[in-house]
């Protein structure tokens, strides 16, 4: 990015000479045209011609529309426009109706409205409301499309009835396609009626009286198509009404009864079944049948018409975002002009996020007096090339006048982005109109209650049909065929939950715009001790750029030339005492950018809100499969990445530092872009608060085992049977894709989303599944190898099938983050860690022991680490958006894992199936040493009863079985279920011998 530091021009001194300028003069001069160049380049650039100055584009006036039609956006507005509809259909009801009796008296009142005062209109008038009642009606009827104006009353009640309630059991756009054609065919039918009355053999009073009943133009269209093809006018219409149907109805088949040619076989067939279809839309459950039902009494003798006109899907209700119209540009900062300063020209380049308090420059060592620049920018990058030529064409040398320092801060806010404060607020006029697709009964499965399905009586009495009736049984075998075919219409997922509504930012606090945080005097403070430190070690430095963040602000030198880097990095501990800062993070070289990163902490952090992160255009707008907002950047842009392409996230942290809350900001990013049809969450917790909130969207977005009550995994004995289910579902779906001929899960939805995957060989639609486990380090400890293998293989294979983990703990220790985990696990998150040992196990680098806390942290992506200051989400804000989600209707169940059989986590296998006749000999012995001791271990029983491993394991397993002791807990010991010898003794006796 260009770099948009800008130098102080200084004036062209009358004659050339080498002579330097007197260094007294205080007052501001003005801008020349020529700039002289540096002492040590002045034979170089000597013939050469200073640059112009930019010259500034011209400024265009802007104007700002969208306050002029932001009233539509108003609930109060719409709820007026709606009432008027409402009351518009009633007035236009009553009005037409009055003009049917009083139509002809009215006329003469309305024609003569010219000649005669409105009053006196008024009161000649008959129609019951009125002047304006016969004036609407006279255009509306006489004059348009007769009484077939009566179809234009539905569209205005339609229209005020959705904007009043927001409702939609019948779509506007539906009622309005099929009122308007009504409305201009009967109007074109009843005129070739009025027409043919008026032939000279009929009554000429009778076609006069009933002239209103086509209006004007449908009289003259069909007097036109009369005179253009007579008769043909009536097969026409006729051609006209069978084309709406099929195509508005979406008929696709027309059904003729067979004949046989045999009376015998006639009777037989009628007394069998008659077979006719029956209309049924096609929804979300493949292709479905249109199957005959028996008629007793008689044989349908016409044809049957099968409508299968499909159900509209109903896109996802996502939060509409209205971009606001920019605002006007800002005027360019003046030049302004400040004291002395001893260093070379100070410029201030604004980037994004926050402001820089102005104040007063302190003066340092002596040198030239140069004034201070404050000049506006665009971009937050600096590249040594650039930082080197700023020194070049500064006018002074670094040993004379030390290094040019510029500062980044910001102009304005990302453009924020508008959410609707209310749901389902519509945004606009066009929203209210444009809904097509009506909002069928939610439903993920058939009604079980339901009339009987044909299928099943055509299934029944296949066989009770004679032989001989062939002419049935092609007609079912027909039938049978058309089963497998496939709807036209696209699958859409999301019908299921057809009202369920996104979240919206009013669930989330307000902080309002961050404020500035960092002045001046702090920023050239830390600068004079950076290069005076630095001079110490004899180390000159040629630039320093200031770029400020939320947290920490990043100061990026240029060394002169054969200055080593290490010697600075050496020199870490020296610069954070000079600073008197904790946390002094030194990045040598910055990756792409051939400069030294020191950064320092901000004396007073700026929070990082949810709601200003999740209102930004890059958030609202991406076009990612799993968008995650973390947070903002160094450089205060957001940082928004895509949980798909990571895959899988391993976070670490110290206890307090923020990893916590980086969860909820995690799943509160996918709750606002994913419908719960795309997306569910597998939520491991063992310490049972963390994640116990989300308990509310189980019949949203969680997954759980069909035989589990809690959709939120505390108990670590269940983890394992979790791990075993997603393995089991991993590979089901791996199955799916293969005979699929897809190679990830994104080509699989497309293909079942285009219908060319048929359901009924056991494809469905594949939604993301996030497994978050909020605490490794205890499911380490508890099961050991039996967690490590399936995360390990889920990590390694999962990707391509749209499963997903994210790891967190606070021991980032090796043996909690095997390298089987970490060598999958290529995004990694460190929040604050208490040393470098835990920083290079989770990082592979340091840094991470270096961080300031309260969500200060470190995202390394390959080879890239990013400082990111996390978004901060309170409980309460993650309680309402979960009590927005699960007030809303939902699945009947959370979304149900594979069951894993014969697996109990106990590592007991079939013992269900154990014979008596083959329990040890030691069996009593063993279980009475056990009891005594109150200890279920089996190196217990191999000191005690002097027995091999293999032995003990085995009495072990046998006396599990009988309920002596405990499943399987890990490293620790078994439980004992039997308190004393006596009730041990009790038990052996009711045990089959």
């Amino acid at each position: 990015m260009a770099k948009n530091t800008y130098k102080q021009d200084q004036p062209t001194p009358a004659s050339r000479s080498n002579e330097p300028r007197p260094p007294r003069a205080t007052t501001p001069r003005p801008v020349a045209t020529e700039t002289t160049a540096p002492r040590e380049n002045r034979r170089a650039s000597e013939a050469k011609a200073a640059p112009k100055p930019p010259r500034q584009p011209l400024k265009l006036p802007s104007f700002n529309l969208g306050g002029m039609f932001g009233f539509v956006r108003d609930r109060r507005f719409q709820l007026f426009l709606g009432f008027f509809f409402l009351l518009g259909s009633l007035y236009l009801t009553i009005a037409f109706l009055s003009f049917l009796f009083t139509g002809h008296a009215d006329q003469s009142v309305v024609a003569g409205l010219d000649r005669t005062t409105t009053k006196e209109a008024g009161q000649e008038t008959g129609n019951w409301f009125g002047l304006l009642g016969a004036m609407i009606a006279q255009v509306f009827i006489y004059k348009g499309f007769g009484v077939a104006a009566f179809a234009l009353i539905p569209i205005v009640f339609f229209l005020g009835y959705k904007i009043v309630f927001r409702r939609a059991e019948v779509s506007v756009s539906y009622v309005l396609a099929l009122c308007l054609f009504l409305m201009g065919w009967l109007s074109v039918l009843l005129g070739y009626v009025v027409l043919t009355m008026q032939a000279p053999d009929a009554d000429p009073t009778l076609g006069h009286r009933l002239d209103f009943l086509s209006g004007g133009i449908g009289y003259e269209v069909a007097l036109w198509l009369d005179s253009l093809i007579g008769w043909g006018t009536v097969l026409l219409l006729a051609f006209l009404l069978i084309s709406f149907v099929v195509f508005f109805f979406n008929v696709t088949s027309l059904t003729l009864p067979r004949f046989g040619t045999d009376a015998e076989e006639e009777e037989e067939a009628t007394e069998n079944q008659s077979v006719s279809n029956h209309a049924r839309p096609a929804g979300n459950y493949g292709a479905s049948a249109s199957i005959g039902i028996k008629e007793e009494e008689e044989r349908d003798l016409g044809m049957t018409v099968r409508s299968l006109r499909p159900t509209p899907p109903v896109p996802a209700a996502r939060p509409a975002a209205v971009l606001q119209p920019e605002e006007d540009d800002e005027p360019d900062a003046p030049v302004v002009t400040s004291g002395s300063i001893a260093s070379p020209a100070f410029s201030v380049t604004p980037s994004a996020g926050t402001g820089v308090v102005a104040g007063a420059a302190s003066a340092t060592a002596a040198g030239a007096a140069l004034p201070l620049t404050v000049a506006p920018a665009a971009s937050a990058a600096l590249s040594a090339a650039s930082a080197a030529a700023t020194v070049a064409s500064g006018g002074a040398t670094t040993s004379a006048k030390g290094p040019s320092f510029s500062i980044e801060t910001a102009v304005d806010p990302e453009p924020v982005v508008a959410m609707p404060s209310r749901v389902p607020t519509p945004l606009s006029l066009s929203d209210l109109v444009d809904d097509k697709a009506p909002l069928p009964a939610a439903s993920s499965q058939p009604s079980a209650s339901a009339a009987p399905q044909p299928a099943l009586q055509i299934t029944n009495k296949g066989a009770e049909l004679d032989p001989a009736a062939g002419a049935d049984m092609a007609v079912i075998a027909e039938e049978d065929e058309d089963a497998d075919a496939m709807p036209a219409v696209n699958y859409d997922p999301t019908l299921d939950l057809s009202r369920y509504q996104y979240p919206t930012l009013e669930l989330l606090n307000d902080y309002g715009q961050a404020k500035a945080q960092v002045t001046k005097e702090e920023l050239e403070a830390n600068k004079d001790r950076i290069v005076e430190t630095l001079g110490h070690y004899g180390i000159n430095i040629a630039s320093i750029k200031a770029t400020i963040g939320p947290t920490v602000t990043l100061y990026e030198i240029v060394p002169d030339a054969g200055v080593r880097i290490s010697k600075i990095k050496s020199l870490e501990d020296d610069i954070a005492l000079s600073l008197a800062a904790l946390g002094i993070r030194i990045i040598a070289p910055i990756p792409g950018k051939g400069t030294i990163g020191i950064e320092v902490p901000n004396a007073k952090k700026e929070m990082v809100s949810i709601r200003s992160v999740f209102s930004t255009e890059k958030f609202a707008h991406t076009e990612m499969d799993l968008p995650i907002a973390f947070g903002r950047t160094i450089t205060n842009e957001v940082f928004v990445v895509d949980l798909a392409k990571m895959p899988h996230l391993l976070m670490a942290g110290a206890t307090g530092q923020g990893k916590s809350v980086g969860l909820n900001v995690i799943l509160a990013s996918l709750l606002y872009k994913r419908h719960p049809a795309q997306l569910k969450f597998v939520l491991v917790d063992p310490k049972k608060v963390e994640l116990s909130i989300f308990n509310k969207i189980e019949r949203h977005f969680l997954a759980k085992l069909p035989d589990t009550d809690e959709a939120i995994i505390t108990d670590t004995k269940k983890v394992v049977n979790t791990l075993n289910s997603l393995c089991m579902e991993m590979d089901r779906r791996y199955d799916l894709l293969k005979d699929a001929g897809c190679r990830n899960l994104k080509e699989y939805n497309r293909k079942f989303i285009e219908r060319r995957l048929n359901p009924k060989k056991g494809h469905r639609y594949l939604p993301f599944i996030v497994l978050v486990i909020d605490e490794l380090a205890d499911l380490m400890m508890t099961a050991g190898k039996e967690v490590e293998t399936p995360i390990a293989r889920l990590a390694q294979l999962a990707r391509a099938i749209g499963i997903h983990l994210i790891v967190a703990t606070q021991r980032p220790s090796v043996n909690v983050i095997t390298g089987i985990i970490k060598a999958n696990f290529p995004c990694r998150i460190s929040f604050k860690v208490t040393s470098k040992i835990d920083s290079r196990t989770i990082l592979d680098a340091g840094g991470a022991d270096q961080l300031v806390g309260q969500g200060d942290m470190l995202i390394s992506q390959g080879s890239d680490i990013i400082r990111v200051q996390c978004a901060f989400i309170d409980t309460p804000e993650v309680d309402r958006l979960c009590d927005f989600v699960g007030e809303q209707q939902g699945y009947p169940d959370a979304y149900m894992l594979p069951e894993v059989v014969g697996e109990s986590g106990g590592g007991n296998g079939d013992l269900e199936d154990m014979d008596p006749a083959q329990r040890d000999s030691m069996f009593e012995e063993a279980a009475r040493v056990i009891v005594t001791h109150q200890q279920g271990s089996t190196s217990l029983l191999q000191r005690r009863l002097k027995l091999g491993y293999n032995r003990a394991g085995r009495l072990i397993d046998q006396l599990e079985h009988a309920g002596v002791v405990g499943p399987f807990e890990g490293s620790k010991a078994r439980e004992v279920l039997i308190p004393d010898e006596y009730s041990l003794e009790q038990l052996l006796n009711t045990l089959p011998k």
